[in-house]
């Protein structure tokens, strides 16, 4: 569904659904939100594949990439503190993520909402 909140074109995948988080699965995304041209694309944490929030698997560095290096912005939305907890190396990722534009990782929708706001 797209969304054009705060003049950003957002597109949101369900929460249910087949699982993602492969670079081919990044490419196939691609693929289908080309026409809709969204600046943003927001995904659920629930749809992400297992090992994802692991960084050793290049799993999340791979799919996000191939995102930012089509001219998408991504938004990751749901808790991740059990994967910060467990990996220093990936809470300081989601750190330096949440620092830039391109990458977010946001706890909630309000959250969303907060960054997108043009006077941020």
């Amino acid at each position: 569904m797209i969304d054009t909140a705060w003049g950003v074109r957002a597109y949101t995948l369900d929460a249910e659904g087949v699982a993602i988080g492969t670079e081919r699965d990044a490419t196939d995304l691609i693929g289908e939100l080309w026409e809709l041209k969204p600046e943003l694309v927001v995904i659920p944490v629930q749809r992400f594949v297992d090992g994802f929030f692991r960084l050793e698997t290049r799993l999340a560095g791979d799919f996000t990439q191939k995102l930012v290096n089509y001219g998408f912005r991504l938004a990751i939305l749901g808790d991740v503190s059990e994967h910060i907890e467990r990996s220093s190396a990936f809470a300081g990722y989601v750190r330096e993520a949440n620092r830039g534009r391109h990458i977010w990782f946001v706890a909630d929708r309000d959250e969303l909402r907060r960054r997108l706001q043009p006077d941020r």
